[in-house]
């Protein structure tokens, strides 16, 4: 059992065995291993071409940190790691090689501290992470063009107020989700600039005697530069904060659709029907069948937004340089990716498999006066002012409303009782100008819902993807 601190030598009684526990990492942060071996391999690489230690020296330790890594590998495969064996991964790596090399294990931590060792751990972790969930976020976004691809003439109502506003087509609505995460991915774009910096070699706080090559481990672990102020490199947690402030944008976006996928999967709106793959039964009612994937996802929002508060407050009140609060910015952090990737890996297998009741969408759009504003604006055509159109389209509403109809199944006389006489209509003019398709094809402003302009976005960003 290794159980010498790295730290120890100042220190006459050994700690508690329930500080121990209390102070220790490990647990968490031996998800850290793969990146910290990458760490140390250019550290010490390093260190050979400064002349700082031999070549044969660097050879050894290279050679040890290749076999600890396999070891821990391995017994992680197997469930045999025994998370207690050392205070930290840092500790348990320099342990481990000391055990298999000798006494010259201990010179791969020369000019280098666990302050700055752990900050270029971190960033390598998180750059890893980025690259993959923007990798899965392009999926979901290819999964979302392909189904507003199919549903781009399927004709459903948009909402404001939850209440009915006008038709729109489905594809329509599904590229707002499409834009929104393709922020999101540029957002993560943006991030990693400031993740891929290395802060190695800034030491415990003020960087180091020795005459460390900083750009040249940066240029190993392929960061694109380095930290500017060793006390910055050391204390920044912002590459974190960022991170979880975009992931928890994702969250928030996804918890937006999961609540619409709800809506629209229940028996009132009846627009789809999610698989059985990703919904749930009850245990008391036979009929159930629950749209659970959708339903943590909006759940699991306030987990992931609680990463991001709670990162914020741990650092809000941080003298510099490094304090050991600094050890709470791992579980949230590591939290919030496992979720995020389990999430981006679902959701679009849930929206691919979706039965799409498109019939239910379309009589949905065909009540509740949704081409009301359609009338208001064939009404400004004709020279009547938008405020005094609006009036009138009102009052026309309610006597539909009366009579249990829609506008366009008003009669010839009724409209000439509603309208002003100077206006000169027909009947057919104003139910086809009233029709659902026609109301939403009349929208073709850059953006909006006709299906030529929706056609044309989602050519453009079928380029984009296949780029």
């Amino acid at each position: 059992m290794v159980k010498a601190k790295l730290w120890g030598g100042r220190f006459a009684a050994a700690t508690s065995e329930l500080m121990d526990k209390f102070n220790a990492s490990l647990p968490f942060d031996i998800k850290l291993m793969p990146y910290d071996i990458q760490g140390s391999l250019a550290h010490v690489t390093m260190l050979a071409q400064q002349k700082i230690i031999e070549p044969a020296e660097a050879e050894k330790i290279k050679t040890g940190l290749q076999a600890v890594k396999a070891d821990l590998e391995a017994e992680l495969a197997a469930g045999k790691l025994n998370l207690s064996e050392a205070e930290d991964i840092h500790s348990l790596v320099e342990a481990r090689l000391t055990a298999k090399i000798g006494p010259v294990g201990g010179k791969l931590h020369t000019g280098r501290s666990r302050n700055d060792q752990v900050a270029v751990d971190l960033r390598l972790y998180l750059r890893q992470q980025t690259i993959d969930i923007r990798e899965l976020l392009l999926d979901f976004m290819q999964q979302i063009l392909v189904l507003a691809d199919q549903y781009k003439e399927t004709i459903m109502p948009g909402y404001t107020h939850l209440q009915r506003a006008q038709a729109i087509s489905f594809g329509h609505h599904l590229m707002a989700y499409y834009f929104k995460l393709k922020r999101d991915y540029e957002r993560f774009a943006d991030a990693l600039k400031r993740i891929n910096i290395s802060p190695l070699g800034s030491g415990a706080l003020a960087g180091s005697s020795f005459p460390l090559d900083r750009n040249f481990t940066a240029d190993q672990l392929g960061f694109s530069g380095i930290t500017a102020n060793s006390l910055d490199g050391v204390s920044d947690r912002d590459f974190v904060l960022e991170f979880l402030a975009v992931a928890a944008n994702v969250m928030l976006h996804l918890s937006r659709l999961s609540e619409e996928i709800i809506l629209w999967n229940s028996a009132e709106f009846s627009f789809i029907e999610l698989a059985d793959q990703y919904t749930t039964g009850s245990s008391i009612m036979p009929q159930k069948k629950n749209p659970d994937l959708a339903e943590l996802v909006r759940g699991k929002t306030g987990r992931v937004i609680g990463n991001l508060n709670q990162m914020m407050i741990t650092i809000k009140g941080l003298p510099l340089a490094y304090n050991k609060d600094l050890q709470e910015d791992k579980e949230g952090l590591f939290d919030t990716v496992d979720t995020l990737k389990i999430i981006l890996k679902l959701y679009p297998e849930m929206l691919k498999t979706m039965t799409v009741k498109t019939e239910a969408m379309v009589r949905a759009a065909k009540t509740g006066f949704l081409n009301a504003t359609e009338l208001a604006d064939l009404l400004a055509e004709k020279g009547i002012p938008f405020r005094e159109a609006h009036t009138i389209v009102g009052q026309a509403v309610i006597a539909a409303a009366e009579q249990n109809k829609e506008l366009e199944d008003l009669t010839f006389a009724e409209w000439e009782n509603i309208l002003p006489e100077k206006i000169n209509f027909s009947l057919p003019e104003l139910q086809n100008r009233l029709a659902v398709k026609a109301a939403v094809n009349s929208h073709a402003t850059a953006g909006g819902p006709a299906f030529k302009e929706v056609s044309k976005v989602i050519a453009r960003e079928k380029l984009f993807l296949a780029d």
